[in-house]
C-alpha cells in the first residue's frame, strides 16, 4: 500500500539518516548530492508510483528507475534497503572491499539496480531504451530517470532529449535534480543551462517545475506526469544540496560539500538536525 503524506515525510527522514550514516561509516561518498534527491526517490519507491517487487526484482512488468547521477548511489541504496531488496544493515558496507554497494550503482551486483551509472550523461539514453522496449514488447511499465543539473551539460543528454520527443515517449519521466552545485562549483558558473525546463519544452517535452524537497509537490508532479499523453515529461526539481543538514553545512562554511562524507565527530549533530 502507498504510504500517506506524513508517512512519506517520515520515510524521507529515515532515508536521510541512512545516507549520512553509511557515508560517514564509509569515509567517502556523496552525501550532499544524495540528500537533495530524497523526496523524489522516497515518493517513487514508497508513494505508489514505482511498480516494483523486492521479491521479484526482474519482474518484466516492473517500472524502472535509473539514477543517472550515479554518485548519489546512497539515496538509491537506502530506498532499496528499506524496500527489502537486501538486508537493511548491508547499507553500512557502502564502498567497502567486496561489498555490492559500490560507490556507483552496479546492476550486475545488486538486485533492484536497473543500470550501472556514474559516467555522467548516459542515463537518459538508457531510459529511452527501456521506454522503447516497453512499446515493442507491448508492456505498460513506466521508466523514470534522474539526472543532476551539472550533468545536463553533457551533449548526449540533448541527443536523447530530441529522440524521446521524436518517439513521443509518454512512458518516460525525467527528473532534473536542480541543486545548483556540481563538483567544481555552482552549476550556473560552470555552464549556465537555464532555463532548463524551457530547453526541454523547446525539444518537445511536457515540463513542470517544482520544489523538489517538498513532498506534497513531488507527489502532485508525479500524478500529473502519468496523465501526459504523446510527450515525455521533464520535471525540473528545484532542490537544496545537503537538504536535511543545511544548518550544519552552513556552520562548516561549505554550501557545496561535494564528494566527501561528514567526519564522525559531526554525525550525531547531523542526525539530530534530520530529526
Amino acid at each position: 500500500m502507498p504510504e500517506t503524506l506524513e508517512e512519506l515525510r517520515s520515510r524521507a527522514k529515515s532515508i536521510r539518516r541512512d545516507i549520512v550514516r553509511m557515508t560517514t561509516e564509509a569515509g567517502s561518498g556523496h552525501p550532499s548530492s544524495s540528500l537533495s534527491a530524497v523526496e523524489v526517490v522516497t515518493a517513487l519507491y514508497f508513494g505508489g508510483f514505482l511498480r516494483h517487487d523486492a521479491q521479484n526484482p526482474h519482474w518484466p512488468d516492473r517500472d524502472r528507475f535509473i539514477l543517472s547521477k550515479g554518485h548519489a548511489a546512497p539515496v538509491l541504496y537506502a530506498a532499496l534497503g528499506q524496500s527489502g531488496y537486501f538486508p537493511h544493515d548491508l547499507i553500512m558496507t557502502l564502498r567497502k572491499l567486496g561489498s555490492a554497494l559500490e560507490g556507483h550503482p552496479n546492476m550486475t551486483r545488486l538486485a533492484g539496480v536497473e543500470a550501472s551509472t556514474g559516467s555522467l550523461g548516459q542515463g537518459l539514453s538508457l531510459g529511452i531504451g527501456h521506454a522503447l522496449a516497453a512499446r515493442v514488447d507491448k508492456k505498460d511499465y513506466h521508466t523514470y530517470v534522474m539526472t543532476g543539473d551539472g550533468e545536463i551539460g553533457e551533449g548526449q543528454v540533448w541527443e536523447a532529449a530530441a529522440a524521446a520527443a521524436k518517439y513521443k515517449l509518454d512512458n518516460l519521466t525525467l527528473f532534473v535534480d536542480r541543486n545548483h552545485y556540481q563538483q567544481t562549483g555552482a552549476a550556473e558558473d560552470v555552464l549556465d543551462m537555464d532555463p532548463v525546463d524551457g530547453k526541454f519544452a523547446a525539444f518537445g517535452w511536457h515540463t513542470q517545475a517544482i520544489q523538489g524537497n517538498d513532498m506534497e509537490e513531488v507527489l502532485l508532479a508525479l500524478k500529473r506526469a502519468r496523465a501526459v499523453k504523446g510527450q515525455p515529461t521533464c520535471i525540473l526539481s528545484l532542490t537544496r544540496k545537503g537538504e536535511g543538514i543545511l544548518q550544519l553545512l552552513s556552520r562548516l562554511k561549505d554550501e557545496n560539500f561535494h564528494g566527501k562524507p561528514l567526519p564522525p565527530k559531526y554525525l550525531d549533530e547531523a542526525l539530530a538536525e534530520i530529526g
